[in-house]
């Protein structure tokens, strides 16, 4: 997984070749998402920014969302309503989300044959894939290990 810092290095390259704007607002948008353990809901990002701007609203953190959603820097969680910052905005393919429900960490996972499949088969239906999101919810490793080191340990 790239350095939060390396992500904003690669967002600021991509909107540049891009011709779009990054501006601070939404740079420091993506850090606060980027540096997080998990993924932030817009009022979580909305209560840290207002520290810093006390201007700072809802569509403000909402069009810094739109924006980077639209450029592939950022993934909203639907079953969370809550953001993760993507670590290869490169990849423009499908992607899949590992939603750990123990901890809460998710994990972005890119299998291209899944996504092959899921638009070859939609093309048979007669269906256009215009944006996919497969959100997986069940235990990290880590909490399956603890889990399980908790059940022997009550036995």
């Amino acid at each position: 997984m790239p350095e939060p810092l390396s992500l904003i290095d690669q967002a600021e390259r991509q909107c540049l070749a891009r011709g779009v704007r990054f501006t601070p607002i939404r740079r420091r948008v993506l850090e606060m998402i980027a540096t997080s353990h998990g993924a932030l809901k817009a009022y979580d990002l909305l209560d840290q920014l207002a520290k810093e701007h006390g201007a700072a609203r809802p569509p403000t953190i909402y069009r810094a969302l739109d924006f980077l959603l639209e450029q592939g820097l950022v993934h909203r969680i639907e079953s969370l309503n809550a953001y993760l910052a993507c670590h290869c905005p490169e990849h423009q393919h499908g992607f899949q989300l590992l939603i750990c429900r123990g901890c809460g960490r998710v994990e972005e996972m890119h299998d291209d044959d899944l996504g092959t499949r899921l638009v070859a088969s939609a093309d048979r239906h007669g269906f256009s894939i215009e944006r996919q999101t497969i959100e997986l919810e069940g235990r990290c490793q880590d909490c399956t290990s603890q889990a399980a080191a908790m059940a022997e340990n009550a036995q």
